[in-house]
C-alpha cells in the first residue's frame, strides 16, 4: 500500500460510518468505472487499428482534404 492511500484511510477510518461508506462507495464506483475503460479500450484496438488504416488509405488516396479550424 502507498503512503497516500494509508494517509488515506487513516482519515476516512477517523470519519463516522456512514461517511466511511459513503466514501467507500465512490472509490468503488471510480474502480468499476476504471474497469469498464480498461475493457472497453482493450475490445477496441482491432476497430481502432481498422479505421486507422483507412484513415491512412484515404490520406494517401488524395481523399483527405487538410482544413482549418474555421472551416469544418
Amino acid at each position: 500500500m502507498t503512503q497516500l492511500l494509508e494517509k488515506v484511510l487513516t482519515e476516512v477510518y477517523k470519519l463516522p460510518p456512514k461517511k466511511q461508506d459513503f466514501i467507500a462507495a465512490i472509490i468503488l464506483e471510480e474502480l468499476e468505472d476504471e474497469r469498464r475503460w480498461d475493457k472497453t479500450f482493450a475490445e477496441s484496438q482491432d476497430l481502432l487499428a481498422k479505421l486507422a488504416e483507412e484513415a491512412r488509405a484515404d490520406i494517401k488516396a488524395g481523399r483527405v482534404k487538410k482544413m482549418g479550424i474555421d472551416e469544418l
